[in-house]
C-alpha cells in the first residue's frame, strides 16, 4: 500500500492488482487530480514491489505536465493581450543587455542565447534585434522576407556551433493558442536529444 499526502488529502492505492483501477478511479477525478498537481506530493509509506510505484510516480509526473501545461496556456493569453502595445519585451531588454543572458551567436540583425527553461540539452533563441512589428509569425508582411530568411540562417549557425547540426529541430510559435509567451518574434532552436513526432 502507498499512502500519498497532499495538504490535507490522504489518497491510499493499493500496489497489487488492483493498483491499475485505484490509478484510473484516482485519474477520473479531476478535482483530485487538479488539487494534487498544484500540491507537492510525497510517498510516505511503500510496501510491496517496485513497478506499481513507478506508474505512481509517472502518475505525478503527468499531473506536473497539465499543471505546467494550464500555466503555460495561461501566460500566453495573458501575454496575448499585450502583444501589439510597443511595450518593451524581456527580449528588448536581454538585447539591451539590461538582462544578463549567454550568448550563442550575434551578428548585427540577430542574437541568439540560451533558453533559460531549457527543453533539450541544447535550447537557443533565435530573435531579430530589432522587432519591427514583427511580434509574431503570423504577422510577418513582405518586408519581413529576408529577416526570416536570416533568422533561419541563424539557426543552422547555432546548431552547427552546439555540434547538432546532424539533427535538430527549430520551433516558432504563433500566437495564443501556440503559447507563444514573448510578443517578439523568436525561434526555439532544439536539439541533443532524439526529438519525438508529433512534437505537441
Amino acid at each position: 500500500m502507498v499512502f500519498l499526502f497532499s495538504g490535507r488529502m490522504i489518497f491510499s492505492v493499493g500496489l497489487g492488482a488492483s493498483a491499475s483501477k485505484s490509478m484510473a478511479a484516482m485519474t477520473s477525478s479531476f478535482s483530485i487530480m487538479r488539487y494534487t498537481a498544484s500540491s507537492t506530493t510525497r510517498a510516505v509509506r511503500v510496501l510491496g514491489t517496485a513497478k506499481p510505484l513507478a506508474s505512481i510516480v509517472n502518475f505525478r509526473r503527468s499531473l506536473c505536465r497539465i499543471s505546467a501545461t494550464n500555466n503555460e496556456e495561461a501566460s500566453a493569453k495573458a501575454a496575448a493581450a499585450n502583444a501589439d502595445s510597443g511595450a518593451p519585451t524581456i527580449f528588448d531588454k536581454i538585447i539591451a543587455k539590461e538582462i544578463p543572458s549567454t550568448i550563442v551567436y550575434e551578428d548585427e540583425k540577430v542574437l541568439a542565447f540560451r533558453d533559460v527553461n531549457p527543453q533539450a540539452p541544447v535550447h537557443v533563441l533565435v530573435i531579430p534585434k530589432l522587432r519591427d512589428g514583427l511580434t509574431q509569425l503570423g504577422k510577418a508582411e513582405v518586408r519581413h522576407e529576408q529577416i526570416l530568411g536570416q533568422l533561419l540562417y541563424a539557426a543552422r549557425l547555432v546548431a552547427e556551433k552546439e555540434g547538432i547540426l546532424d539533427g535538430f529541430r527549430v520551433v516558432i510559435n504563433s500566437g495564443p493558442d501556440a503559447c507563444q509567451s514573448v510578443y517578439h518574434l523568436h525561434l526555439h532552436v532544439l536539439g541533443g536529444r532524439q526529438m519525438k513526432w508529433p512534437p505537441g
